[in-house]
């Protein structure tokens, strides 16, 4: 039995709760898995895992097992990423999620300006517009804008933050009026991105209260791309995230409406979210720390700071 990666493995499958999952995040069958696992119990004389057909826990003294595991592995990994840093610069293909908003609207200049400095690391990226699942894609890092919580055997650096705003057409709203408060909208088209969770706006007023207005007529859509076009040809009211429409609103093509209220709970955080600290290969530790430096740089390019 090779212990270390019989640890390994069993700290993988704690991770993702699943024996199935971690055989293929490790490029293992499920068998050799499940097997690795025993083995290492076998070797303990202890069991480390409680099975049923639905669900894995921890044992107590797996959990004190799982402990000493990720700093063993932690250590080694560290050792091996400073020594590889030390002879070779990052190499390889990076695997990495982002929303739609983001790729088209930021990412551009991060991924070109960390290339300048690393010519041999590739991407691989692909957009999503509604929720992604970052360990079941393989990706290695995963921007996000999502307000809801990450999972918990995810890590998440907050990066930035975008502002939402609610906008219509010149057009539209000299036919329709704009309206002065939420109840108002009532009586408007309202277009909104879902991805199959309840369909509201919550608005907040100066006073502290609160505002829901339900959505999804005339149109509702998983892509801001299609939301925002849908407002450039007169159709509604859309919330659509501030950088995505910086120009439109600059140039009068779409106008903000109802400035006054707060809107879902404020601000979205922007977060670049990875798999935990242990085995990150040199180019992805490499490459979240390039992210974080560049938004926390106070001399950030404008196409940055524009995302924020």
């Amino acid at each position: 039995m090779n212990q270390l990666q019989s640890m390994r493995v069993f700290t993988r499958v704690v991770d993702l709760a699943s024996f199935t999952l971690a055989a293929r995040q490790l490029g293992m069958s499920a068998a050799a898995v499940t097997r690795s696992v025993g083995m290492l119990e076998a070797h303990l004389n202890l069991r480390l895992l409680n099975r049923t057909t639905r669900s894995l826990s921890l044992t107590d003294v797996g959990r004190q097992y799982l402990d000493g595991c990720r700093a063993i592995i932690e250590k080694l990994d560290a050792l091996e990423s400073d020594l590889a840093e030390t002879t070779c610069d990052p190499c390889g293909t990076l695997r990495i999620a982002a929303p739609t908003t983001f790729a088209t609207c930021g990412m551009g200049a991060i991924l070109a300006a960390y290339r300048t400095q690393h010519p041999r690391v590739a991407f691989d990226v692909t957009t999503y517009d509604t929720h992604i699942d970052m360990v079941e894609g393989g990706f290695d890092v995963c921007f996000s804008d999502d307000r809801r919580l990450p999972a918990a055997n995810l890590v998440s650096r907050s990066l930035a933050r975008i502002d939402d705003v609610m906008v219509a057409s010149p057009a539209y709203l000299a036919r329709h009026g704009a309206p002065r408060d939420p109840a108002a909208l009532g009586r408007h088209g309202l277009l909104t991105v879902s991805d199959g969770s309840t369909r509201t706006w919550e608005f907040t007023d100066a006073r502290g209260g609160v505002h829901r207005v339900s959505t999804g007529s005339p149109l509702t859509a998983t892509s801001n791309a299609m939301v925002r076009a849908a407002a450039l040809n007169h159709m509604g009211i859309a919330l659509l995230p501030l950088p995505l429409i910086a120009d439109d609103l600059s140039q009068g093509r779409l106008v903000a409406v109802l400035e006054q209220f707060g809107i879902n709970g404020g601000p979205r955080e922007v977060s670049i979210l990875y798999s935990g600290r242990n085995y990150l290969s040199a180019r992805v530790r490499s490459f979240i720390d390039f992210v974080v430096a560049q938004y926390r740089a106070p001399e950030r390019p404008v196409a940055l700071r524009a995302v924020a």
